[in-house]
């Protein structure tokens, strides 16, 4: 935006997350400041006072940018995010939770009458004697009370609106952040449907030296002690660096800590869960079926929450097949 410029008009909304995308925002540190001399923000409701009335009277895609984090689980959020496209001309699914799911979405692999069970009936610190669970409609003497309806599955904000670009991330680095404000801002944003990001892999980004991977074996962070210069996947540590893609610095691996996949895949996978198990199962050493079946049955005890951790309500499998829950 040029300077005397009117300012334009910035929303940031928070579904079924956790909060992380909205401190990483605030991450940018002082450069808020800048961000507020270009937008008025008219909704964030971590940060600002807004009201959901002041957006419905709004005109059409009146607000310039949206930037909405996490998954649609309940009707509010569903209404939210109608309202929010409706009323934007530009709206990113902000971090994983609104691009792929992220945690939240690894709720589908219950449904909703299995959620409660646990939460409102089976919790051993739970004191429910009524086993009362929540209601979208209670009376009450002073009228009715209302709440969300909460979903049978989540799904990620571009499976309930058109979605006009994607932030990745779990939540998106604060650099990666303000690197889309300023293309924003410079008008110099990618085709429409596109992430803003590096389509390089985490492996590019990280300075561990790479040699012939060959894993006949997988441990847990903790059953090694790591090699604080040589490839984790190559110690046999399940890193997903080789089928994630790039922005976050390497950060996890720089630690000893494995990748774990939280900014997706690269442009032109389908399902990043497939992509990660196809990759680390090229680098098993071994081509007896039983071997196989035992090295990853020992050393990967959780293949959803290892390939599909942040990506399975954005997956082919979107969810566990209802009739089997």
């Amino acid at each position: 935006m040029s300077e005397g410029k009117a300012k334009g008009k910035l929303a940031v909304y928070w579904a079924a997350s956790c909060g992380g995308c909205d401190i990483s925002t605030l991450g940018i540190d002082t450069k808020i400041l800048d961000v507020a001399e270009h937008f008025d923000i008219v909704m964030w409701p971590c940060a600002a006072d807004g009201k959901v009335h002041d957006i419905e009277k709004m005109a059409d895609g009146e607000i310039d940018v949206c930037l909405f984090n996490g998954g649609i689980r309940t009707s509010e959020q569903e209404y939210m995010a109608q309202l929010l496209r409706k009323k934007s001309k530009v709206l990113v699914a902000f971090g994983s939770c609104a691009s792929e799911g992220c945690i939240p979405g690894l709720g589908n692999l219950n449904d909703k009458a299995s959620c409660f069970k646990t939460v409102y009936h089976d919790s051993p610190s739970l004191d429910n004697p009524n086993g009362v669970e929540p209601q979208p409609v209670t009376e009450v003497p002073e009228g009715k009370l209302h709440l969300p309806v909460y979903y049978d599955t989540l799904k990620t904000l571009g499976q309930t609106v058109k979605v006009d670009y994607m932030l990745p991330g779990c939540p998106p680095e604060s650099d990666r952040i303000w690197d889309a404000i300023v293309a924003i801002l410079e008008n110099k944003l990618p085709e429409p449907g596109s992430v803003i990001g590096s389509n390089t892999t985490v492996c590019d980004e990280c300075p561990r030296k790479r040699e012939e991977k060959k894993i006949k074996k997988f441990y847990r962070t903790w059953e090694i002690e790591v090699d604080p210069d040589r490839c984790l996947l190559e110690q046999g540590l399940l890193c997903a660096g080789i089928a994630t893609r790039a922005g976050c610095g390497a950060l996890c691996p720089q630690v000893n800590s494995p990748c774990i996949g939280c900014y997706g895949p690269n442009n032109g996978v389908e399902d990043h869960g497939m992509q990660l198990l196809s990759a680390v199962a090229s680098v098993i050493d071994s081509e007896d079926p039983d071997e196989i079946d035992a090295i990853i049955k020992e050393g990967i005890p959780d293949p959803v929450g290892s390939f599909y951790r942040f990506s399975l309500a954005q997956s082919n499998l979107r969810r566990k097949n209802k009739a089997g829950v």
